[in-house]
């Protein structure tokens, strides 16, 4: 005899039961997989009693004892219905193997979950109306046809929310496709210079525009326009050149003509290759960051978008719209912290840093930094302990939850 059972918990409740009746049985789930091959094998014996889980054995013949098949062979007893069609028609399957004789009965009650939710109503109508009694066992065809309807509703339930997680997967996996895809081409050695050059000509153009600037240049704070670009650019700007500059554009334009020569001298200081290796390391971890707080992010909203739906709105259609969103931030942050660190970074030789090992002098060190052929490792710029609210280290004038905190 084989006892089919739904769950673990089940499983070894109904084990308990043969247990205080005393009929020795052999219990087979997830919890004794390792003797389930030895299980099995005596499964098919004259007078064995196997209690299992529904999948648990599934693929491997029992192999009727001697004389058992006389005797009618395998009975096999399904202690409720499950969910899914399938699982029972394995269990069903379990008898009756290769020609052998068999049987298989299943046993359900209006207290099972699957008859609870879908079916309660109906078999308690037809019990009502022919006047069974409460504790009476029925056994009818309306009953079967009613739990494989019941089955056929949970199965495209399932079905459906199996497709649904698919396609929210989706949008975040075509977002894992773009990521990656831009980090394979840097660890490709891709030359990285003029997007690089582009994101700082950005960077700029957005801190000029955060001041909505009027053609009016009385009008202008150049000290406070200058400060966050001399930050980023790692240089001191004086305003004097600045003050004979008479219109926004032609502002821009020169800030756009500094960073060029500020990013080929820089260049010229520390040699193309050296450069590369920078350009590389930076972009990299500036993408393996921000794509982290990425995940977290996109993962709570996940969380809570089907509160959308009391609105009447698609949770997925609003999943794919905010996370368009998200991620053109994300593209937005990454420029921005390569714009803000790249001409920040420091480079030691070395014999530089073995030098000040000896010392005993102490620097901030960037883990993970490249050492392009032995002649340096650029590191990021210190930062301490800053509140959400103070100004950014990066100079930029914004708060630090708005910046580098965000």
């Amino acid at each position: 005899m084989l006892i089919g059972t739904t769950s673990v918990e089940n499983n070894e409740r109904l084990s308990a039961l043969l247990n205080r009746h005393g009929i020795k049985h052999e219990v087979l789930n997830a919890k004794n997989h390792d003797r389930e091959a030895l299980i099995i094998a005596r499964a098919g014996e004259r007078g064995a009693v196997t209690v299992a889980t529904n999948m648990a054995g599934r693929g491997v013949d029992i192999l009727l004892g001697e004389g058992v098949a006389d005797l009618g062979g395998l009975s096999v007893i399904g202690t409720e219905r499950h969910e899914a069609r399938r699982i029972d028609n394995q269990l069903r399957g379990r008898a009756g193997r290769q020609g052998d004789p068999g049987a298989t009965r299943f046993f359900v009650s209006l207290e099972d979950d699957l008859m609870r939710i879908f079916a309660n109503d109906f078999v308690k109508g037809v019990m009502g109306r022919l006047g069974f009694s409460d504790d009476a066992p029925i056994e009818s065809k309306m009953v079967s046809r009613a739990i494989e309807q019941a089955q056929i509703k949970v199965e495209g339930f399932n079905f459906d929310t199996r497709k649904r997680t698919l396609e929210y997967d989706d949008v975040l996996n075509k977002q894992r496709e773009v990521i990656y895809g831009e980090r394979h081409k840097i660890l490709e050695r891709a030359d990285m210079k003029e997007s690089i050059l582009g994101y700082l000509q950005d960077e700029v153009d957005d801190l000029l525009d955060a001041r909505e600037l009027e053609n009016d240049p009385e009008s202008w704070d150049l000290d406070a326009i200058l400060a966050p670009i001399g930050a980023m650019l790692n240089i001191p700007l004086e305003r004097g050149r600045w003050q004979e500059i008479r219109d926004v554009e032609a502002l821009k334009d020169a800030l756009h003509n500094l960073v060029n020569d500020t990013y080929e001298a820089r260049e010229r200081d520390l040699g193309p290759e050296v450069m590369r290796a920078v350009e590389r390391w930076v972009f990299l971890r500036t993408v393996d960051t921000l794509w982290v707080d990425h995940l977290t992010a996109m993962e709570e909203l996940r969380e809570g978008i089907y509160l959308r739906g009391y609105a009447q709105r698609d949770p997925l259609i609003e999943y794919k719209n905010e996370s368009r969103r998200m991620f053109d931030d994300l593209t937005t942050r990454i420029e921005t912290g390569v714009a803000q660190t790249i001409l920040r970074v420091t480079v030691r030789t070395a014999e530089q840093a073995e030098q000040q090992e000896k010392s005993g002098g102490t620097t901030q060190t960037t883990p993970n930094a490249p050492r392009p052929q032995g002649q340096g490792t650029p590191q990021a710029p210190p930062q301490g302990r800053i509140g959400r609210n103070d100004p950014c280290w990066c100079g930029s004038g914004k708060k630090f939850k708005k910046c580098h905190g965000r």
